[in-house]
């Protein structure tokens, strides 16, 4: 990082006060460089490291659900923390749509703006770095692993029911939201399956294996329902959004 070309480095500037005097006031560089580090504890992936809310782009025609979702992900950071009491977003919705945009962008505006501990975790790397730590050979432990995700002031847990589910899968998860739920921690969620309960209405053999799978289906229809008291649903509605683009430009 360089010099600062104001203070020199030393973090202190001086300027004139109302009453006319000489003092000394902390530089800007010191918060810039505060909010350098806040960013880079977040751990949000590179490739989505420029995503933020003034950033994203709803193209002409899209579904109004993006806008919609979009308006929501700003209220949300204007009312964090005292109007949100605790309650954070799930993001649902197709691939494309820009689920992980808005829930980046949130994640920034309030480490930037708020100057919260943030962290980003993608749900099936976070559970096969957790499987990975039960190795002998691995000196993480799983502990020290969801230590992080527990202590995190606003969690990002991106693409949640990626992992196929079974008994330990469903057993992590509610260690998880259970643990943040019971500490009032705000929780930011996207997922690419409907929120609808496990078996989705379906009624016959036919119909069960017909239907697309639902959240309840990946992370069981009781985690489902602590989500319902977690987070303030936001589904958004449309194509893939890389698609479009690609078309747009080699099309």
């Amino acid at each position: 990082m360089s010099t600062c070309s104001i203070c020199g480095g030393v973090g202190l500037v001086r300027v004139v006060s109302a009453a006319g005097l000489w003092v000394s006031r902390p530089c800007d560089c010191q918060e810039i460089q505060r909010e350098e580090r806040r960013l880079a504890a977040a751990r949000i992936p590179e490739r989505y490291r420029h995503y933020d809310l003034d950033g994203y782009e709803i193209l002409r025609g899209a579904d109004p659900s993006l806008g919609r979702a979009h308006m929501t992900a700003r209220s949300f950071v204007e009312a964090y923390p005292v109007d949100t009491a605790g309650k954070g977003l799930l993001f649902t919705g197709s691939i494309g749509v820009g689920k992980t945009h808005l829930a980046v962008g949130v994640l920034r505006r309030l480490v930037r703006d708020r100057g919260v501990r943030g962290l980003f975790c993608d749900y099936r790397e976070l559970l096969k770095s957790i499987q990975n730590s039960y190795n002998p050979q691995v000196a993480t432990t799983e502990l020290e692993l969801l230590q992080p995700v527990f202590a995190a002031e606003v969690l990002v847990l991106d693409d949640l029911g990626a992992q196929k589910p079974n008994e330990w899968v469903w057993d992590t998860v509610a260690l998880i939201l259970n643990t943040r739920y019971n500490n009032k921690q705000t929780t930011i969620i996207t997922t690419n399956y409907p929120d609808l309960p496990a078996g989705g209405g379906a009624q016959t053999d036919a119909e069960r294996a017909a239907r697309e799978q639902s959240l309840g289906d990946r992370i069981g229809d009781r985690m489902r329902s602590r989500l319902a008291e977690m987070c303030v649903r936001v589904e958004m509605k449309g194509e893939d959004f890389r698609q479009s683009i690609k078309r747009a430009r080699f099309g």
